[in-house]
């Protein structure tokens, strides 16, 4: 009876993707909303999901030699109106602060959107030699940007992130860096997250401002739209020339520095519900999953029950797997949901006649699949379960992503898939932006990367006849 209460909280994904994504979030008590709209609350869970993501990259940076520093939250007008394709980009998402104490600011300063001015007046000061460089900073922080339409997770006025920011001696070693940077985000989606992003370029319409090249990872959600799941830039010299970011380099020259800029955000938490998570909740990837085994003791009160369970916890948590006993006055049908809804990897059910038969039930939430183990083997086995049902949880995702692929190579065929599939449809484009807005204008698709492998599917742009120059990948995103 709890179990199907429980459950029917959840909207279905079929009937109302939208509603089920905000009941996932609020039911699995991943946070709560706040009295200024678009500013969530991140509850202890959600934000355990994204200390989990943040421990993982913090020590990819820190391995490739980049160091953590933290900028200020405001940045005065005049700064921030330094560089003018940036502040285009910017300018109508900022919340700007106008008053201080009782008084009226004498110059208005902007609540950080992203920090590359205040990095870019840093390392002007800081960098004379190219004995300087490279200078390889990353801060963890908060930005705002005033969005119209908000959602948990996705989109909203405030966010945490990460955002990287260097400085190189030439175009070669900065160009490096960003595809460096992408590896790491590729490989977070495969070793922590369970997600299989297809990377590539951004087109000048959706890079970056002020970037020279933007370059992305793109996840495909359960409903068949994308997400732009983290970014990498390639900012070239365009701000080192507006802030006189200068060194002298080993021939005696004065010469500008070449920067990038890099950031993923709590975006990712939103990624992980829409690509795993099913009618009943939350489906966790085990390595991030802050609670990997939750084990359940039936009929407590009976001798044995408890201790057992303690003996089985504390022989998991020696081999580093993270473990938490319901020793709550639920019924075991709530506490099996609530372990469903919060997405627990695995759940091991141990009752008196289990421990009579020195055995427990263990269901793996992904596919739900049910057996009974000897206690000792369940113990031994349970470091290679994780890692196969890490892997069982990427190769689904994959071959989602697979199954919504396509091809086109009309337009007409273009319209069609997006309209009735979704899903990736690759298409060759002529380059012109025109096309690419009547691809949006038509079917509300937009382009979502130039892959790195360009190996054309034809030879004219489907939309307008003329000769193609690219391949790209366009979907309905979020």
């Amino acid at each position: 009876m709890g179990k199907k209460k429980f459950v029917k909280a959840i909207t279905s994904r079929d009937e109302d993707f939208a509603q089920w994504y905000t009941d996932v979030c609020v039911k699995a008590e991943l946070m709560d909303y706040s009295e200024a709209k678009g500013f969530i609350i991140y509850r202890p869970y959600g934000y355990a999901l994204w200390e989990g993501m943040k421990n993982y990259l913090d020590q990819a940076f820190k391995k490739t030699g980049h160091d953590n520093v933290y900028m200020p939250l405001l940045i005065p007008e005049s700064l921030f109106l330094k560089e003018a394709e940036h502040v285009e980009g910017f300018a109508p998402e900022t919340a700007i602060v106008t008053v201080g104490g009782n008084e009226d600011l004498q110059e208005r300063l902007i609540i950080r959107p992203t920090s590359e001015v205040l990095f870019c007046n840093h390392y002007a000061k800081v960098i004379e030699s190219h004995r300087d460089l490279p200078k390889k900073y990353n801060q963890w922080c908060s930005v705002v940007r005033w969005e119209k339409t908000t959602r948990p997770f996705l989109r909203g006025s405030e966010f945490l992130w990460q955002e990287g920011h260097t400085a190189h001696a030439n175009e070669e070693e900065a160009r490096k860096e960003a595809l460096d940077i992408l590896d790491i985000y590729d490989d977070l989606g495969k070793d922590l997250l369970a997600i299989p992003f297809i990377t590539g370029i951004k087109t000048e319409r959706e890079k970056f401002a002020g970037a020279v090249d933007t370059y992305t990872i793109e996840a495909l959600m359960h409903d068949n739209k994308a997400l732009q799941s983290g970014t990498t830039h390639y900012l070239g010299t365009g701000f080192a020339e507006a802030f006189n970011i200068n060194f002298q380099d080993k021939d005696g020259q004065l010469k500008s520095v070449f920067q990038t800029s890099w950031g993923v955000s709590t975006r990712l938490i939103g990624a992980v519900i829409m690509v795993h998570g099913d009618d009943s909740g939350l489906v966790l990837p085990p390595y991030l999953a802050p609670v990997q085994v939750d084990i359940v003791p039936i009929m407590s009160h009976v001798e044995g029950v408890m201790e057992k369970a303690e003996e089985i916890k504390n022989a998991l948590e020696e081999q580093g797997i993270r473990v938490k006993i319901d020793d709550t006055d639920k019924s075991p049908g709530w506490k099996f949901s609530e372990s469903e809804m919060r997405g627990t990897p695995i759940r091991i059910e141990i009752g008196p006649r289990d421990l009579k038969n020195n055995q427990v039930v263990l269901v793996k939430r992904y596919n739900r699949e049910k057996e009974s183990l000897v206690i000792e083997e369940m113990i031994q086995s349970l470091p290679a379960m994780l890692k196969d049902i890490h892997e069982a949880m990427y190769d689904q995702a994959l071959k989602n992503v697979e199954e919504n692929t396509r091809e086109a190579t009309d337009y007409q065929t273009f319209k069609q898939i997006i309209e009735e599939k979704g899903g990736y449809v690759k298409m060759m484009w002529c380059g012109d932006e025109a096309c690419e807005l009547k691809v949006k204008e038509d079917t509300k698709a937009t382009s979502r990367c130039l892959p790195f492998d360009q190996t054309p599917i034809g030879e004219v742009c489907p939309v307008c006849g003329e000769k193609a120059k690219h391949l790209v990948y366009f979907a309905k995103a979020y």
